[in-house]
């Protein structure tokens, strides 16, 4: 048997000397692999959108009637009016709403997200949208290849196929379509019978159950949304599921006749690949025509060069600007290192940064001088505003905002400061971090 593995060694090594060419088998193979490096590598960073530092001037203010209109100008600049939104907050609330509603729906339900595993929650899940597939609802499910794919289970998969729900993943790993697999749907989006819509920044797992009150149980928001907006919802649906199921949403099953149901103007800001993303622009005027507040939640912050130098300015207008981000509980500590960089300058020219300390916080929202309000799926980095598909709704109203200010207030009481002195004692391990991530911000 030894004699034998040396004879196959032999045949190997001869193998790879032998000339194709004047290229041995060898220089091919390690050929090939420089060739997928290199895809991979341009993949990574280069296939992405357009993006441009927005540096705008403080020629009004939020509240004036021209600010809508510049700060939705790449999404919507017409708001919706007649909309109910509730806001649900931690697992307690969202999950059996949005249980309730799937539990109701009698035509049809349309659900994606970027985060669904086979757990606890998942299951719950799972099995509200099969019982309603086999009550003859039409039930279509659209998950992230890459945020679900690797903790969903192929058995639960084929359950709800078995159960009539149509299924599919939203550029699936499987795919040779390499070019794709860095650009991810970040959207979350539940429509019953077109009348109701659930969005935030939730995901379907067991660590955003409970009510924070530990650190495997995070704090996060959804919302529920009745009245004309949920017809913008379906139709970001929509975009996706045609995509990749080959199947069109019509017909009063899918788009009822809109019926305003409260008395809010809300609009939808969604990303779509290889455009100019439409969040950073509604940022960058939102920032700049603060007069009092700006007052921001987010989960994953890496801002650009541009909003640093747009939030100290805000200072300078003697505006109150304070970031809330996570604090020892982030799950993500390479995305904070890569952000952490642009820290200095914000604390130096006053603004003001707040790390929640219960538990991974993972709320993506910020309120502008207490009357315009965005939420939803959007980080503050450069993967949310140049590669993936996010969705975020923006809303005009000071008694949404006033609630959105006391989520923030309340927060900010379980959350300790991080002061200018902090991060200049910061240490090397941290700086060293820092630096190491600046090369990968953009896939952050």
């Amino acid at each position: 048997m030894f004699v034998v593995n040396l004879h196959s060694m032999s045949r190997v090594r001869h193998g790879l000397n032998a000339k194709w060419w004047n290229i041995t088998l060898g220089e091919w193979i390690a050929l090939v692999l420089a060739f997928i490096g290199i895809v991979v590598v341009f993949c990574l960073f280069f296939i992405r959108r357009q993006v441009l530092e927005y540096r705008l001037d403080h020629t009004f203010t939020v509240h004036d009637p021209e600010f809508i209109g510049s700060a939705l100008a790449l999404a919507n600049p017409v708001p919706l009016p007649g909309n109910k939104i509730t806001l649900l907050e931690n697992g307690d609330e969202y999950f059996p709403a949005m249980l309730s509603a799937i539990r109701s729906a009698r035509k049809t339900i349309n659900f994606e997200a970027y985060i669904f595993y086979s757990d606890a929650i998942g299951d719950q899940f799972r099995d509200a949208l099969c019982e309603r597939a086999r009550a003859g609802t039409e039930v279509r499910v659209l998950l992230d290849g890459i945020g679900s794919g690797w903790k969903l289970k192929n058995s639960d998969v084929r359950m709800m196929k078995k159960a009539r729900c149509k299924f599919a993943y939203y550029h699936p790993t499987h795919s040779w379509r390499v070019d794709r697999t860095n650009r991810r749907s970040h959207r979350r989006i539940l429509v019953v019978d077109g009348k109701i819509a659930f969005t935030g920044a939730v995901g379907f797992a067991e660590k955003w159950s409970g009510h924070a009150q530990d650190k495997n149980h995070w704090h996060d928001v959804q919302a529920r949304i009745e009245g004309p907006l949920v017809s913008a919802i379906q139709t970001a649906f929509e975009e996706h599921w045609v995509k990749t199921f080959g199947e069109t949403l019509s017909g009063a099953d899918q788009f009822p006749a809109p019926v305003a149901a409260g008395s809010l103007k809300a609009g939808m800001i969604a990303s779509h690949s290889f455009s100019m993303a439409p969040m950073p622009l509604a940022q960058a005027t939102a920032f700049t025509a603060a007069t009092q507040r700006i007052w921001i939640t987010n989960a994953y912050c890496t801002p650009t060069d541009d909003q640093v130098d747009l939030l100290v300015k805000a200072v300078q207008r003697h505006v109150d600007v304070r970031l809330l981000l996570p604090g020892k509980n982030d799950d993500q500590p390479m995305t904070k290192s890569a952000g952490r960089a642009a820290y200095g300058k914000m604390l130096e020219g006053g603004v003001k940064i707040f790390e929640y300390q219960p538990t991974m916080i993972h709320v993506k929202s910020m309120v502008i001088d207490g009357i315009f309000s965005v939420f939803g799926s959007s980080n503050l980095d450069a993967r949310s505003s140049e590669i993936n598909e996010e969705l975020d709704i923006a809303i005009y109203d000071a008694n949404f905002g006033h609630r959105m200010e006391a989520m923030f207030e309340k927060d900010l009481q379980q959350s300790q400061e991080y002061t200018f002195e902090e991060f200049k004692k910061r240490s090397l391990w941290e700086r060293t971090t820092e630096w190491l991530m600046l090369p990968f911000r953009s896939q952050m």
